[in-house]
């Protein structure tokens, strides 16, 4: 069974985007990132806000919902099945021993996010 581990959304203003979001639902600060991304959670699902700016490649840039990440136990029986519903494989994501992720596009332009994270 896959896991939701993370939304990730787009917006113009990410500070007052993140603060909205901690004081009207009590979610909590995770990290603010270097280059502008930052990161909420509620305890079991997280929120990460992107800039506007943030170079996205094979993405449309625009607010609102980007894409949608799960953990899931056989990537590639879930590869295989993303591709066999018509969605394309974009680039992968590996950043060190934090968390390795594939992306996809599904036919209806949704993009989603398969792998795993540590934590």
């Amino acid at each position: 069974m896959a896991k939701l581990r993370h939304i990730a959304i787009r917006a113009a203003d990410p500070e007052a985007t993140a603060r909205l979001l901690v004081e009207t639902f009590d979610l909590t600060l995770v990290q603010r990132r270097a280059h502008g991304p930052i990161d909420l959670s509620d305890g079991d699902v997280n929120i990460t806000i992107l800039p506007l700016h943030l170079n996205a490649a094979g993405v449309e840039v625009r607010p609102g919902v980007e894409h949608i990440g799960f953990t899931v136990e056989d990537e590639a029986a879930t590869r295989e099945r993303l591709l066999a519903r018509g969605a394309e494989e974009l680039r992968p994501v590996q950043l060190g021993q934090a968390y390795y992720e594939a992306k996809f596009r599904t036919p209806e332009g949704l993009i989603l996010d398969v792998g795993h994270w540590v934590g």
